[in-house]
Formats: structure tokens, C-alpha cells, sequence
């Protein structure tokens, strides 16, 4: 499960730091995305990648999650203590992840197969994912849920990013304070960086 999150955690950042292309303005993005559906190998060997992990991820998740809590069908009489105790991020993975799931699909729908704005450029013509996207965003029901996703994938990144060097047996009394202090600056970063655009956009745009 660990192995199957590290995919998409590796995904997301690079796909935000692609998306921080918009402020390099409306042709420097919009060739940015030609880019990337002109290579059909490399786009349908990641997009088969991604799915086999969002998979993997999501079953084991429930498995996991079913298994927890027949192990432990009733909460601990006494409080565990502040070093053993449970992240608020780690406690409500579940919850946040089946959001974030259904987040992935509206977002799928609304960019990948949404309108198909065409612009052209030196003779070459392309989807206009520029215009789209200036447009999605002046939509203030759509920001204000994509802000509240996108907080709940940084409580999601903040646990999952640091717990895969736990999974992997990767822990130590030494490291882990400082895995988990990176797991939660990588993640803050990202989340940072995709909730920079939409709101520049609705609130300067």
C-alpha cells in the first residue's frame, strides 16, 4: 500500500510543478500540456501506471482498513500517550482518501475531458488548457471545494509521505522524527503550490 502511495506522491509534485507553468503566462502552458499528450508512450505508460497504483492503493486501503478495525472492534480504555498516539492526518486517512478519490475523478473530468479549446501557435495547433482552466476557476463553488481538497491531500501526503519509510522497515527513534517533519514539509509544499493557482486566478485573474 505504502509502495502504491509513494506513485502517486511522487505524481502530484511533479504534476504541480508543471502546473506552476500557468504564471509563465497562456503559450508557455498551453505548449507545457501539448507536450505531454504528443508523447502517447510516455502518456499512456504513466496513466496505466497511476491507475494500477490508485488501485492497488485504494484496495489494500479498505482490506487494511476492514482488518483494523476487527482487530480492534472497541476503542482503548485508557488513552495512548502523545508519543504513541495516533496523527490527527493518520486517524482519518481513510476518510480524507475516499474524498480525495472522488476529487480525482471530477478533477479528470473537468480538465482532461472537458471542453476543447483550441489556440494555435507558429502554425501549430493545440488544446487551449490556458483558457480552461482561467475559466474553471472563476468559479467560486469549484475553488472553494478545490481549496478543501486540496487541504485534505496535504493531511493525506503529510502521513502517507512519511509512513512509507515506516513500511519499508525504515524505522529508527533517530530518523523518524525528522522523516516526519519532511514528510510534512513535502507536503505543505505541494499542497501549497497547487492551492497557489486558483486562488491567484480567481482573486487577480
Amino acid at each position: 500500500m505504502g509502495l502504491a502511495g509513494a506513485g502517486w506522491t511522487l505524481f502530484v509534485a511533479g504534476h504541480m510543478a508543471g502546473n506552476m507553468l500557468i504564471f509563465a503566462g497562456p503559450e508557455t502552458f498551453n505548449r507545457y500540456g501539448h507536450a505531454i499528450v504528443s508523447n502517447k508512450p510516455l502518456l499512456y505508460g504513466t496513466e496505466a501506471f497511476l491507475i494500477l497504483c490508485l488501485v492497488v492503493h485504494v484496495a489494500l486501503g479498505i482490506i487494511l482498513t476492514i482488518e483494523n478495525k476487527k482487530a480492534k472492534p472497541k476503542k482503548y480504555a485508557v488513552a495512548a500517550n502523545p508519543a504513541k498516539r495516533s496523527s490527527l492526518a493518520s486517524s482519518f486517512m481513510a476518510l480524507h482518501g475516499s474524498i480525495i478519490l472522488v476529487f480525482i475523478i471530477t478533477h479528470l473530468m473537468t480538465f482532461k475531458y472537458g471542453p476543447e479549446y483550441l489556440v494555435e501557435y507558429g502554425g501549430e495547433t493545440m488544446r487551449d488548457l490556458h483558457r480552461l482552466t482561467l475559466e474553471v476557476f472563476s468559479d467560486p463553488l469549484y475553488v472553494v471545494g478545490y481549496v478543501i481538497c486540496l487541504i485534505l491531500l496535504g493531511f493525506h501526503l503529510s502521513h502517507g509521505a512519511s509512513s512509507v519509510f515506516q513500511s519499508l522497515g525504515l524505522n529508527h527513534p533517530r530518523y523518524t522524527p525528522v522523516i516526519k517533519k519532511a514528510g510534512f514539509v513535502y507536503a505543505l509544499v505541494v499542497a501549497g503550490g497547487f492551492l497557489s493557482q486558483p486562488l491567484y486566478i480567481f482573486f487577480f485573474m
